[in-house]
C-alpha cells in the first residue's frame, strides 16, 4: 500500500520535473534570451554617454543567464512537490469530519467490541485507510483487543503519530535540498561571471569596460535571483512542514477523544 503511494508519487516527480524544464527553457529560448540580445545590441549601437543615463535594464538582462535559469526550474519543481503534499494533507485532513468509530452517546467500547470496529475500518476504501486517522484508530483497536490495556494503546497512538512525524519530515528532505542548491547554483553564476570579468581586465584597461560590466552583471543578478526565490521557497516549506506538524497533533487528539476516551475494561471479581 505505501509502496504503491511512493511509486506514485515518484512519477510526479519525475513527470513534473520533465515538464517543467521543456517550458522554462523553451521561455527562456524564445523569450527572455532573444530579448535580451536584441537589448544588448541597441545598447551597443548607443554611444557612451548615451549608456550612462542611468536607465534600469529591462528584467529579461537579469533572467537571461543559464544559473538563473537552472535556479527557476529548480524553484517550480520544489513548488510542484510541495503542492503535491498539500493536496495529500487536504484530503487527509478532510477525512477528520467523519466519524469512524460512530459510538453512541454513553456507550463504552469494550475489548470484544473491538473485532467489529476493526472491520468497519478495514472496509475503508484504500485512499480512506492509508491517511493517519483511519490507520491510528486501527492500531488502538488491535491493541486494545490484544492487552485490553488502555495505556498500551494510548502509548501506541502516540508512538504510530511520532512515526508519521518523522516520516513526513524525512520526505521534505528533497525540498530542503533544493532550496539549499538554488542559493549555490547562484554562488556559482557570481564565480562564473567574475572569472569572465576578469579576463576582460585587459579589454577595460585599454577603454572598453563593456564586456567587464556585463559579465559582473551576470554574477550579481545570479545571486540575487537565487537568494529570492530560496526566500520565498523556504517559506513557502515552513509553511507546509507547519501545516503537516498540525495534522498529527490534530489526529492524535481525534484518536483520544473519539476511541481512547470511549474505551472500558471490566474487571473480574476474584472470588
Amino acid at each position: 500500500m505505501r509502496s504503491k503511494a511512493g511509486q506514485k508519487e515518484f512519477h510526479f516527480q519525475l513527470m513534473a520535473l520533465v515538464a517543467i524544464v521543456v517550458m522554462v527553457h523553451a521561455c527562456f529560448a524564445w523569450l527572455i534570451r532573444p530579448r535580451a540580445e536584441a537589448y544588448s545590441a541597441a545598447q551597443a549601437a548607443l554611444s557612451i554617454e548615451e549608456r550612462s543615463t542611468g536607465e534600469t535594464p529591462p528584467l529579461v538582462m537579469v533572467l537571461k543567464d543559464y544559473e538563473q535559469e537552472a535556479c527557476i526550474i529548480l524553484f517550480l519543481w520544489a513548488l510542484s512537490l510541495m503542492g503535491y503534499k498539500a493536496q495529500q494533507l487536504k484530503a487527509h485532513v478532510s477525512l477528520m469530519d467523519q466519524d469512524f468509530v460512530q459510538v453512541e452517546e454513553g456507550h463504552r467500547i469494550l475489548p470484544e467490541d473491538a473485532r467489529e470496529l476493526t472491520r468497519r475500518l478495514q472496509s475503508l476504501p484504500d485512499g480512506q485507510r492509508r491517511a493517519l486517522l483511519p490507520r491510528a484508530l486501527l492500531a488502538a483497536l488491535h491493541r486494545f483487543e490484544s492487552t485490553r490495556n488502555i495505556q498500551d494503546v494510548s502509548e501506541t497512538v502516540t508512538q504510530l503519530c511520532m512515526a508519521e512525524g518523522e516520516r513526513q519530515e524525512s520526505e521534505l528532505s528533497m525540498i530542503r535540498y533544493i532550496a539549499w542548491a538554488i542559493p549555490s547554483i547562484g554562488f556559482i553564476g557570481t564565480v562564473r561571471g567574475i572569472g569572465l570579468a576578469l579576463s576582460q581586465a585587459q579589454a577595460a584597461v585599454e577603454g572598453d569596460i563593456g564586456p567587464v560590466t556585463e559579465n559582473l552583471g551576470t554574477a550579481f543578478n545570479s545571486t540575487l535571483i537565487a537568494l529570492v526565490l530560496s526566500i520565498f521557497l523556504m517559506f513557502a516549506v515552513h509553511q507546509l512542514q507547519l501545516q503537516q506538524e498540525r495534522y498529527v497533533l490534530d489526529v492524535q487528539d481525534e484518536a483520544e477523544q473519539k476511541l481512547i476516551n470511549q474505551l472500558h475494561v471490566t474487571r473480574e471479581r476474584t472470588v
